[in-house]
């Protein structure tokens, strides 16, 4: 069971959660793949979060963005695996820059990020991983919104598949979908 995490801002109506919920519906697997709205809260996303692994059996998380940063804390409090696409490294750091006002992308509403967001944010930091091995790193170069050699640093001991070029979206998504499955699964 697979639970898609989408990125700031983003949803379950993303190029990436929709490719790869179709993949694994030609796979046979459609079933096995979770992609929720989160809400703009990072304490009510993991609680979110935390009762679909509860009530699905999730054994994986894919989050994209902050999306990854979530999926850290997930991996490491549940023992799951986790593929982290362009992973916000320190959202507490990195989104500090966005708080006031924001629009999710594919519903247009509207939702205020705020100091205290951030602080949840904080609260669920990973400073060391316990099994990096149970991660894998895909980062492009050519992110312009976040730093790839952070994420880099931070996964060390994790596999890592980093590419040139590209940019914050993850250009090549569709090359790694069914790897991706194939290591959520094995």
């Amino acid at each position: 069971m697979i639970l898609y995490l989408h990125g700031f801002t983003s949803g379950p109506q993303s190029n990436k959660a929709q490719a790869l919920g179709a993949r694994m519906r030609e796979r046979g697997l459609g079933e096995k793949f979770l992609s929720p709205q989160l809400p703009a809260s990072p304490r009510a996303a993991i609680a979110l979060a935390d009762g679909l692994i509860a009530r699905h059996g999730v054994t994986s998380v894919v989050g994209s963005s902050l999306g990854g940063y979530y999926s850290t804390y997930l991996a490491e409090t549940f023992d799951l695996k986790a593929v982290l696409v362009n992973p916000a490294v320190v959202a507490h750091l990195s989104l500090q820059k966005y708080i006031g006002p924001q629009q999710w992308l594919y519903t247009g509403e509207r939702f205020d990020f705020t100091l205290e967001h951030v602080d949840e944010l904080r609260a669920i930091a990973i400073p060391v991983l316990a099994k990096p091995e149970r991660f894998w790193l895909l980062v492009e170069e050519g992110d312009e919104t976040l730093d790839y050699r952070d994420a880099v640093r931070r996964y060390a001991g994790a596999k890592q598949t980093v590419l040139p070029g590209g940019d914050h979206s993850f250009t090549r998504w569709n090359d790694y979908l069914d790897s991706i499955i194939d290591f959520s699964e094995a």
